[in-house]
C-alpha cells in the first residue's frame, strides 16, 4: 500500500539513493514529496523522499532512520529495497561509512567495492521462502556498470578513489577486535562495514542494479600507530565524507540516465527460480508478485 503525502507524479523512479551515516538528507532536490510504503515485509526505514536533482527523478531512504536511531541489525532492509521496488526504481546507489583494512587506502577516500565477504549472524537476507526457493548467483554482488561509472567521475572531483576492493561485512554494532581486523585483512579485505549485507543480496534478487559508495573514516583497529576506531572519529571524519558524498549524488544524477538498462542484474532471478514451485504456492508467490510478475506464466 503506498500513501500518498501530498500530491506525486506518477511517473516511475528509475534511481534511488540509500543514505548511510551522516547521509540523512539530499540537498539541491526539487519538487520535493514523501512518501509512505507499506510493504510485505513492514515499514522502510522511513518515509521515502522522491524529488527531482540533475536528469533524474529519484527516491531517496536514509538507511538508519531520518534521526539515525536504527542500529545496523534493526534496518528494515527488506522493507528498504521492496519499497524502492515499488516505485519502479532499477538502479540503487547505496552510500555507506566503511573502515580501511589496507594502507593504500586512507580515511576520507572513497571506495567502490566490487566484491563482499557476509559475516553478518542475525539478519534477514532474502525474499523467499514459505514454499518458494530461489538461488541468484552472487558472484560478482555489486553492478560493474553502475560502479565504473561512478568511478568514472572521481578524476573530475578530485577524489581520492579505489575502482575495486572488497567489502568484509560484520554484524556490529560493535567494532571488531583487534584479532578479527588482522584476520581480515589476512583474508585480503580492504574495508569494514556493518550494512552491504543484506542489502546487496536483496537489491540481487529484486533485479535491480546496485553499487556501494563506501567513505572510509578510520583504519579499524589494526593500524598500531594510529588510534582505535571509535565513534567520535566516525562522526569527525564523516563530516567531511559527507560533502564527498554530495558531490558524487550530484554527478550521478546527471548522467545516470545515460547508463542503459542492458544489464545482468535486471535478469538475474530467470535462472535462480522454479516455475513449478510458483505455481504451487499461490499465497507466497501474490506477497512476491513484484519481484515475479515476469516470470508466472500467462
Amino acid at each position: 500500500m503506498v500513501k500518498n503525502i501530498g500530491t506525486r507524479n506518477n511517473n516511475l523512479i528509475e534511481t534511488g539513493f540509500i543514505g548511510g551515516s551522516g547521509v540523512y538528507e539530499l540537498e539541491g532536490l526539487k519538487n520535493v514529496e514523501t512518501i509512505d510504503i507499506e510493504t510485505p515485509f513492514g515499514k522502510p526505514s522511513s518515509e521515502i523522499t522522491i524529488g527531482s536533482l540533475g536528469n533524474i527523478k529519484m527516491a531517496f531512504i536514509p538507511r538508519h532512520g531520518t534521526e539515525h536511531s536504527l542500529l545496523p541489525s534493526e534496518v528494515p532492509y527488506r522493507a528498504n529495497i521492496y519499497a524502492l521496488k515499488t516505485l519502479g526504481v532499477k538502479k540503487v546507489v547505496s552510500v555507506s561509512a566503511v573502515g580501511s583494512l589496507s594502507e593504500e587506502i586512507k580515511p576520507l577516500d572513497v571506495v567502490l567495492p566490487d566484491q563482499l565477504i557476509d559475516r553478518t549472524k542475525t539478519r534477514e537476507n532474502t525474499f523467499f521462502g514459505d514454499g518458494l526457493v530461489a538461488h541468484i548467483s552472487f558472484a560478482n554482488p555489486f553492478c560493474n556498470n553502475l560502479s565504473k561509472m561512478i568511478a568514472s567521475f572521481f578524476k573530475d572531483l578530485e577524489i581520492d578513489g579505489h575502482a575495486s576492493g572488497t567489502y568484509v561485512a560484520i554484524e556490529g554494532p560493535q567494532f571488531s577486535t583487534k584479532a578479527e581486523s588482522n584476520l581480515y585483512r589476512m583474508w585480503g579485505c580492504d574495508i569494514i562495514g556493518m550494512t552491504a549485507i543484506p542489502e546487496a543480496k536483496l537489491a540481487r534478487e529484486a533485479e535491480m542494479c546496485y553499487a556501494t559508495i563506501a567513505l572510509v573514516t578510520d583504519y579499524d583497529c589494526w593500524k598500531d600507530d594510529q588510534e582505535d576506531v571509535n565513534a567520535n572519529m566516525v562522526i569527525n571524519n564523516l563530516k567531511q565524507n559527507v560533502e564527498t558524498s554530495k558531490k558524487l549524488i550530484n554527478r550521478i544524477s546527471e548522467s545516470i540516465h545515460l547508463l542503459h538498462d542492458d544489464c545482468d542484474c535486471n535478469d538475474s532471478l530467470r535462472e535462480s527460480l522454479v516455475t513449478q514451485r510458483i505455481l504451487n504456492n499461490q499465497k507466497t508467490a501474490e506477497k512476491l508478485s513484484l519481484l515475479l510478475k515476469k516470470y508466472i506464466p500467462g
